[in-house]
């Protein structure tokens, strides 16, 4: 027999039973759907996650009381830490040979008003002037903050544009007053439009000199220091260690005692970012492989009751000259392409279920061309693997009692 042959008699096969066909493919469907999904939302993920976190450049690291991911002991244990202040940043600022820009900032959740129009969650940053360059937060309209802001505490204050679009109108923003938390200050710039992360606006924000923000709120919070190495990957390895060193013996660390403070590069955050994605992986493709064998049993129990009701045609084929070997492959290609079809169903499923979530969350989809083959594979294989059992069991049928089964 003909490979293209027996395709078509697998067609036609599936085709005469096409309800029975469809039920057979839903584990299948889900099981490649799933992984389709997950491998196409975590490429997605950790693309648009490598594009934010090295938009801080790949030179930058910084210098924080916590860390970056903390479990509840860790959390407790790093709030009795001193807090890093105003003065450890000057000391880094003036010390760091192997820095080229060093700047710091402070944070918190605000209400920001004008004109009686308000916004709530809005993001409260006090920043040194060198944060704008460090953070690549590029003013369009006005300017930035300047030194002199700083050295002066003045009450100038830098928008994201939300606040411009929600509150202030379609006027100039330049020069206008806007009210945080009941404080007045003039608007000076307007930051360049970020866009949505994961659905959340990364424009709500307003940006004071760090100064005013601790001559208003305290200076109880603690600071997160950024610096910029002046050099390459060894010379972003000698900044980190002087700064290490400085803060050590600042903050009076014993020798052989763990630092009091964290240093954390882009590095750190993607492998943390990456460890958690592929955890997520791990668990889905686990689960998704449930369904494949789950659908891999339901193909064989099909496959099963297509040999007892085609004995007869069986018997037929093996009468006018049909090898075992025909047989074997006519079944096992109707069962290869039975979960190869719900393969390409799951394909189509998962990329646009991926597509809708990445819509909502307005970022760009990733869909590999690699996880569409492994889809193709995983059904494809399922089917070969669980189809060998009731192909074979039709290959070895005797042709005299299998024209004899229907008589």
């Amino acid at each position: 027999m003909q490979f293209s042959e027996a395709v078509k008699l697998a067609l036609q096969s599936l085709w005469a039973n096409k309800m029975r066909s469809i039920l057979t493919l839903i584990g299948v469907v889900m099981g490649v759907a799933s992984v389709i999904m997950v491998i196409t939302l975590t490429n997605t993920a950790n693309d648009y996650m490598g594009t934010k976190l090295t938009g801080y450049g790949a030179d930058v690291f910084t210098l924080g009381r916590m860390g970056a991911i903390m479990g509840p002991e860790e959390y407790l244990r790093y709030q009795k830490r001193k807090i890093i202040k105003f003065e450890d940043y000057q000391a880094v600022r003036d010390s760091c040979t192997y820095c080229k820009e060093v700047g710091a900032e402070l944070s918190q959740t605000t209400k920001v008003v004008h004109n009686g129009h308000s916004t709530t969650d809005t993001e409260l940053r006090g920043y040194t002037a060198s944060m704008f360059s460090l953070n690549n937060l590029n003013v369009v309209l006005g300017r930035a903050l300047t030194e002199g802001d700083v050295e002066h505490a003045s009450h100038n204050v830098v928008v994201g544009y939300d606040i411009v679009d929600d509150i202030m109108g379609d006027g100039d923003p330049l020069g206008q007053e806007v009210r945080i938390n009941g404080t007045p200050y003039t608007v000076v710039g307007v930051g360049e439009r970020q866009g949505k992360t994961f659905g959340q606006s990364q424009d709500n924000w307003v940006v004071v000199p760090i100064t005013t923000y601790q001559h208003t709120y305290g200076t109880n919070d603690s600071l997160t220091i950024y610096a910029r190495a002046d050099g390459d990957a060894k010379v972003m390895e000698e900044a980190e260690d002087q700064v290490r060193v400085l803060m050590r013996a600042r903050r009076h660390d014993a020798p052989g005692v763990a630092d009091s403070f964290e240093l954390t590069t882009n590095d750190t955050f993607l492998e943390i970012w990456k460890q958690i994605s592929q955890l997520f992986v791990f668990i889905v493709l686990a689960l998704a492989s449930i369904s494949l064998v789950v659908g891999g049993i339901v193909i064989m129990n099909i496959m099963l009751v297509s040999v007892t009701e085609r004995t007869r045609e069986i018997g037929v084929r093996k009468a006018l000259g049909a090898r075992q070997k025909d047989v074997l492959m006519q079944f096992l290609i109707e069962s290869a392409l039975m979960a190869t079809l719900g393969g390409v169903i799951g394909i189509l499923l998962g990329v646009s279920v991926a597509e809708l979530i990445t819509m909502i969350f307005d970022i760009s989809v990733n869909v590999s061309v690699g996880s569409v083959l492994l889809g193709l594979f995983m059904a494809t294989g399922t089917g070969i693997f669980f189809g060998v059992y009731p192909a074979s069991k039709a290959a070895k049928l005797d042709p005299i009692v299998a024209l004899r089964a229907e008589l």
